[in-house]
């Protein structure tokens, strides 16, 4: 049968292999002298893949409408890159997706210089070198003889191979970068602009401003050699010098600045959720570690860092494994320091919902939320109400936020008469809560809003809410002011007619109508500003555990000034007195109002895929159970026998979960993290056993399973915050026991 098959086919088999009784060890060698790898692999890659024409044209323009800025692209830029275009003046666009390491002697202007002829300088440095060395031979002797016998020792010795000295000196390493170029010609000596992965065309001149380099050389790559080239046409990957030193991990070049395109801002698949506390080792390197985390967030899009009034040095990752390149990264390349990272830190957020079995309020009279807040003075007195905000609204304010902020620039700019740039907003509103890092939804925005759009939807979200329509009715044009930091979906909402409204196209005026009589009293809309920041403050630091809060709503019902017999001082005096009393008063009564509610708290949470075999199906659902973690999903991927899982898992559980899981399942199962958003925990912090059940249940110390509870005390253990039930040794009513008894 198998000369049948190597006839037919025209191929010859060794003796040894027909002869064999392993059928394995004939078929390998049949097929491989039919169909060699190397072939087969060339001859699918021809025949499957598309060339770089045709698979430019079919799958640019989604990532060139994924990239940063997209809106403010060179037409030109994206009909060159589209249409594959190569011309000499045509723009040109390359992608630098990492930087490699070459050994001086590997590269090719090395190799020609080592194995062809010897210029005339290079023969007169080696003659030099030669002299030096026959000198020192001679110096090196005594006697007249044995000077004799050492040149001539000497020159026998003497070769034209050039001397290494005494100590071998090292081999310089260069970095090549690893490119592939989309459209024009690239040769070397031409000028193009390195993009950072943060560069957005829409802001092409900000700091930091890209650089312009030049081409050094061209190479081919060929393995792991590399050919000199004089010019790269489009559709070519291949090695470009000269980047060292502006191109950390990736970017592109763009032989023009205005309408360029950032093609390596387009991976940024998850926003950065974990955060840690970073010092050097040495109290000296300070600077070098500050230098090395710039560098580290210019070449990793997803990282960033800030440095805090305490003086913390802060990284935020999008997770653990991030974490852990990103600290390597930084210890070996950026900084070159040893570095002390702190424990990861994770953030939270704290909501109120309408609970089924609530405390009674604290008010009856006035309602749940309902609180009566009067200055130490006893000048001003403020009511408000709060409440939950209803789900679709609190998700249509979360995906929109970006709206929010650009209304707001606009509502500035207006005012002030003068363009105002959105990023300058956002750092003026840093001081509120700048130990929370606002993390975005997991869902991205392709466009922002307009004001009649963003009033629009947003009155659809509350409409759609079947329950207390009453009370949300006419909400939308009585909104004054989003939290935390202006953009956050807690809504501030002005039912004593004092504010101006922030979703109307001009605001109304204040201060109208005061008579000359009036004019040294004060007046409530003198303090709206106060109550403003008030409300900012208390949205971004929650009363559970100073996390920022989100999902509520605050209505403004009424701000009374009660007149003084103090008629020496302006009233400028007395405002200046009174803009404490009236933050610190409205801050506590928002947050005596959200206590009333039912408060939650809400964990950041990933979503986490699995591949697993069947077999190992029950350790991978025991792991996720033991971290909290929630099966969405499982399907059986035809054809194979794995199972595809979709769970959510706390990111505050997910440390470790990498390495457990492949070390529970041998390595046949592996978990992919990204985040997904954040999601309540269906637990009060404060539930403790009251009733009779409960109690013989639990035990009368039943709180300690309160996962909830356990989030906050860590929280506010960590933050320096008061916990209940620390300070002491045992629970009260505990008797301690000795080993004796």
């Amino acid at each position: 049968m198998t000369e049948k098959i190597t006839k037919s086919l025209g191929i010859n088999l060794p003796p040894h292999i027909t002869r064999s009784r392993d059928p394995r060890a004939i078929l390998t060698t049949l097929f491989s002298s039919w169909l060699p790898l190397s072939t087969a692999v060339l001859v699918s890659v021809i025949e499957s893949l598309p060339s770089p024409p045709v698979a430019q044209g079919s799958r640019l323009p989604t990532l060139i409408d994924a990239s940063p800025g997209f809106d403010h692209i060179d037409p030109a830029v994206r009909d060159a890159m589209v249409n594959f275009k190569s011309s000499k003046g045509d723009p040109v666009v390359a992608y630098v997706s990492k930087m490699v390491s070459i050994p001086e002697s590997e590269l090719p202007e090395s190799k020609r210089r080592a194995g062809g002829m010897l210029s005339a300088e290079e023969a007169r440095e080696m003659a030099r070198r030669k002299r030096i060395e026959f000198a020192r031979a001679l110096a090196a002797q005594e006697g007249v003889s044995d000077s004799v016998d050492t040149v001539t020792n000497s020159f026998a010795s003497t070769s034209l191979e050039e001397s290494n000295g005494d100590e071998k000196q090292p081999d310089p390493e260069h970095l090549i970068g690893f490119a592939r170029l989309f459209s024009g010609t690239l040769s070397v000596g031409d000028e193009v602009y390195v993009l950072p992965p943060k560069f957005s065309p829409a802001h092409p001149h900000k700091s930091p401003e890209p650089k312009k380099v030049t081409v050094t050389a061209l190479y081919l790559l060929m393995g792991r050699g590399l050919e000199s080239l004089t010019s790269v046409p489009a559709g070519v990957v291949f090695g470009i010098g000269g980047l060292e030193g502006h191109i950390l991990k990736s970017g592109t070049l763009c032989s023009q600045l205005e309408g360029s395109v950032n093609l390596a801002g387009i991976t940024m698949g998850s926003q950065p959720i974990v955060r840690v506390a970073l010092e050097p080792e040495n109290p000296a390197d300070l600077d070098k570690m500050i230098h090395g985390l710039k560098l580290l967030v210019q070449s990793d899009p997803c990282a960033e860092y800030e440095q805090f009034e305490s003086g913390e040095h802060v990284l935020l990752t999008a997770g653990e494994l991030h974490l852990e390149r990103c600290l390597l990264d930084l210890k070996e390349r950026f900084a070159r320091c040893e570095i002390q990272a702190g424990e990861p830190i994770v953030p939270y957020r704290e909501t109120i919902v309408k609970g089924e079995e609530m405390r009674p309020p604290a008010n009856k009279e006035l309602g749940r939320g309902t609180v009566i807040g009067v200055t130490t003075s006893k000048q001003v007195t403020v009511k408000l109400c709060v409440r939950p905000l209803p789900k679709k609204v609190t998700e249509f304010l979360v995906k929109n936020s970006s709206a929010v902020k650009r209304l707001y620039a606009d509502l500035k700019a207006e005012e002030q008469g003068k363009n105002v740039d959105v990023d300058a907003e956002a750092k003026s509103d840093e001081a509120l809560g700048q130990d929370d890092v606002e993390v975005g939804s997991a869902s991205v925005e392709t466009s922002v809003l307009t004001l009649e759009e963003f009033k629009k939807q947003l009155q659809q979200a509350f409409e759609s809410v079947r329950s207390e329509r009453d009370i949300w009715a006419g909400a939308v044009e009585k909104i004054t002011a989003f939290a935390p930091r202006r953009t956050g979906p807690n809504l501030l909402i002005d039912q004593a007619g004092i504010c101006g409204h922030f979703l109307r196209s001009t605001s109304d005026e204040e201060g109208k109508g005061t008579s000359d009589e009036d004019a040294n009293a004060l007046q409530p809309h003198d303090f709206v500003d106060k109550i403003s920041y008030a409300f900012q403050l208390a949205c971004a630091q929650g009363p559970l555990c100073n996390e920022p809060v989100q999902g509520i709503a605050v209505f403004l019902e009424e701000v009374t000034v009660n007149a003084t017999s103090d008629d020496e001082s302006s009233a400028r005096d007395k405002l200046g007195r009174l803009t404490g009393e009236v933050i610190k008063t409205v801050r506590e009564s928002i947050r005596a109002g959200f206590l009333d509610w039912s408060p939650r708290l809400l964990l950041a949470m990933y979503s986490c895929e699995i591949q697993a075999s069947t077999e190992v199906l029950g350790r991978v659902y025991e792991v996720l159970t033991r971290r909290r973690g929630r099966i969405l999903s499982e399907a059986l991927n035809e054809g194979t026998p794995f199972y595809t899982i979709l769970s959510l898992l706390p990111v505050a559980q997910s440390f470790g979960f990498s390495d457990e899981i492949r070390k529970r399942t041998a390595g046949l199962a592996s978990p992919q993290l990204r985040f997904e958003g954040f999601e309540i925990l269906e637990e009060d912090p404060f539930w403790e056993p009251r009733t009779e059940e409960e109690l013989e249940d639990l035990g009368e110390f039943g709180d300690r399973e309160n996962v909830a509870k356990r989030y906050v005390d860590q929280v506010r253990a960590r933050k320096g915050l008061l916990v209940t039930g620390r300070g002491k040794g045992m629970g009260e009513g505990e008797k301690g026991r000795t080993l004796k008894r």
